[in-house]
């Protein structure tokens, strides 16, 4: 019986929706024929144009330069044709092949600068074809407008110390390297991904793509994260050979030689208690940034997807994102994963959501209660490690080092030059080894721009916070509140340089546009919600008029 009804109400939603959708005319048939015949012509038309393009240029590069020169160009160059003309596609693609790009970079390109931009051959011109696109419709292009005159502030600094500092340099005969290209280079670490709050405001325009955004996320961390297990089962079965059969300083330094299954540089000596897992990325601090971030982008979708199935899931993505911060041996993965979950919890008051939150806590404790107990050894040397690294040199110390340091080398209003202290310029010049952020920026850009960037993002979580705010409907409220409390903790975080590093970077900018659009999500799931109760509403009074009806002409 239970079936039967079922399979009723399945037949009259099937009829509301046969009657709801209009049938279309045989003209409008036609003109959606000829759109799909379109498209497809334009499309082969786009892929004919960019394989003669890889022909012509990536052949001959190959065999004058290298084959990964060849190969990088033949790629590169029609991905970033077709990023032009596709930009929504070109960003979704772009978000995706981010967190892989280590192991593009290294397995494919073999270390190739080149295959180091690769990420950068989507995302820039998918911007640039977004700008065009709101130029033409009069859309606007600065968002948030409140935040335009810090960081006006902010890139005018910036160019100041790049032509005042860095291009000089470039003239000097004592000088190794490119310092002007170095500083290029180092402004686009500092503000290159910027736009992506422009690009992630127009890209999530209703409920169902902010959904599939966050949803994206959770699988993109989990897979990443299940490659990290199956690198570390591979290096600890031996089939991998790690850094552990190498002799002197060689045991203790990560190296590309040693690389396994998936990501770049790892180091991995369990003799000698040192262990530095890169995952799927270049390097192991790069890996250790992903699972921080993913800590958060893991706990949104737990606490504020709609769907059960994807609360679960969810909740999976938290668990595996806690085990590879044990075994990583990243110790500020360690630290900072259940530190960043605890601080959610509190500040986006989801401790009181007995609902959601038993169940998911229960679950959590469940799964990391079963890997703790099959490997005692392993979390008991991690944090024995993390103590042992505290004790000899507490993070505050360091960090107050830092600082002194910084202030030491005379930096002044304007700074040292830009990108000098930044890793990924290391290859058109020398770089100073600053391992705080803060501290960087000082050397770097001075106080004048160090203030800048601090002013910059203060306004940004300020306009993102008055944002989340004015969120009405629950789930999304919850998603808002994560992604601020995310926010908020990487814009002031002193330790490392999370804004300098790929994934937190990325993640950083492109939510900031995801929570500023959640409000126009939100008015049109009101709208929807308002639509709904009117058309529930029809039925009723037309029902009430038939019954009012039939009681006047009531014979009795």
């Amino acid at each position: 019986m239970p079936k039967s009804k079922r399979k009723s109400k399945q037949k009259k939603n099937d009829k509301s929706k046969s009657k709801d959708t209009p049938k279309l005319s045989l003209k409008e048939r036609l003109a959606q024929q000829r759109k799909i015949k379109q498209i497809r012509q334009k499309l082969t038309k786009t892929i004919s144009i960019c394989l003669a393009i890889s022909l012509l240029l990536g052949l001959p590069l190959a065999f004058i330069l290298d084959v990964k020169v060849g190969l990088g160009v033949a790629v590169g160059l029609p991905a970033m044709v077709v990023s032009y003309m596709y930009p929504r596609q070109a960003l979704w693609f772009f978000l995706m092949y981010m967190p892989f790009s280590g192991t593009v970079t290294y397995w494919v390109g073999g270390g190739n600068a080149l295959f180091q931009l690769s990420k950068d051959g989507f995302y820039l011109p998918a911007l640039f074809a977004l700008v065009v696109a709101c130029r033409r419709k009069k859309l606007p292009i600065l968002i948030p407008k409140q935040l335009v005159p810090a960081l006006s502030v902010l890139l005018l600094l910036s160019i100041i110390t790049l032509f005042s500092v860095n291009l000089p340099l470039q003239f000097n005969p004592k000088e190794i390297g490119q310092p002007f290209v170095q500083g290029i280079l180092g402004l686009k670490v500092l503000i290159g991904y910027v736009p992506l709050i422009f690009c992630a405001y127009y890209l999530i325009k209703s409920k169902q793509e902010l959904l599939f955004c966050t949803r994206l996320h959770v699988v993109l961390a989990i897979v990443c994260c299940v490659l990290g297990l199956m690198q570390y089962w591979m290096l600890s079965s031996g089939r991998c050979a790690g850094t552990g059969h190498l002799s002197g300083v060689d045991l203790f330094k990560a190296t590309l030689d040693a690389k396994c299954l998936v990501g770049g540089s790892l180091l991995y000596s369990p003799a000698q208690g040192v262990i530095r897992l890169p995952g799927t990325f270049v390097s192991p601090w790069h890996w250790g940034w992903f699972l921080i971030a993913n800590s958060a982008l893991t706990f949104a979708v737990a606490f504020g997807d709609p769907k059960f199935f994807w609360r679960m899931v969810g909740l999976f993505g938290m668990a595996i994102v806690f085990v590879n911060a044990v075994i990583c041996g990243q110790r500020i993965a360690l630290a900072l994963v259940p530190v960043v979950t605890i601080t959610l919890l509190i500040l986006t008051g989801q401790v009181t959501n007995l609902k959601r939150f038993v169940p998911i806590a229960a679950g959590l404790v469940l799964v990391l209660g079963i890997a703790v107990i099959n490997n005692p050894d392993v979390v008991n040397e991690r944090i024995e490690s993390l103590k042992g690294r505290w004790e000899a040199s507490p993070a505050t110390a360091f960090i107050e080092e830092q600082f002194g340091w910084s202030l030491h080398q005379k930096p002044g209003l304007l700074g040292k030059g830009v990108g000098r202290a930044t890793n990924s310029t290391r290859a058109f010049g020398r770089v100073k080894l600053v391992e705080t952020f803060h501290p960087k920026l000082i050397y770097e850009i001075g106080f004048l721009g160090v203030t800048s960037f601090i002013v910059v993002c203060t306004v940004l979580v300020i306009i993102c916070f008055r944002k989340y705010r004015t969120v009405v409907e629950k789930n999304l409220r919850s998603l808002a509140s994560s992604y601020w409390v995310f926010m908020m903790i990487i814009s002031y975080f002193p330790y490392w340089y999370p804004l300098d590093t790929d994934p937190v970077a990325v993640y950083y900018w492109f939510f900031a546009g995801v929570l500023l659009k959640l409000p126009e999500i939100d008015k049109q799931e009101q709208e929807r919600i308002k639509l709904e109760a009117a058309e529930e509403e029809k039925p009723r009074k037309k029902s009430s008029k038939k019954a009012s009806r039939r009681k006047q002409f009531n014979p009795t």
